[in-house]
């Protein structure tokens, strides 16, 4: 027996060898035009080991130059700028996918960072930071006699 389907006037499945372009592309395409103006979250990843925080940040396409980190306290901010390339020549752009523009996060850790042993480490993309723990901040463990 054959496998009978409704129409539907708007499937893109009747232009087949245009359809992977409209899936894939034009969504794309409009993008720019219906993004928030929220800027996009930094991805991160933070571990605690005794004395320290390692945080992993991802931030693709920024140079070293463009990422800014504060501490104050148990407060780490990071901020960086992704630029956009400039186009080549006379080239069109044909698919614009990638974000520029300023990023942001603020991470409150729970105990206070010295700001003197802290360490930071940017290579492929990734921003890897070593906060030391405060001593003074940290728990005291009393032994009871």
């Amino acid at each position: 027996m054959a496998n009978l389907a409704r129409f539907d006037p708007f499937s893109f499945t009747r232009m087949s060898p245009f359809e992977s372009v409209m899936r894939d592309c034009m969504p794309t395409m409009l993008e720019p035009m219906l993004r928030t103006t929220d800027a996009p979250m930094i991805a991160m990843d933070i571990q605690e080991v005794d004395n320290a925080y390692l945080v992993a940040a991802e931030l693709p396409g920024v140079q070293k130059e463009d990422i800014d980190i504060s501490i104050s306290g148990n407060q780490v901010t990071i901020t960086a700028e992704a630029k956009e390339e400039k186009v080549s020549g006379g080239a069109k752009e044909w698919c614009k996918e990638r974000r520029y523009g300023k990023y942001s996060r603020t991470l409150q850790l729970p105990i206070e960072v010295e700001e003197k042993g802290a360490d930071a480490q940017y290579a492929n993309g990734v921003l890897r930071l070593t906060l030391p723990k405060k001593t003074s901040g940290m728990a005291k463990k009393l032994e009871v006699h």
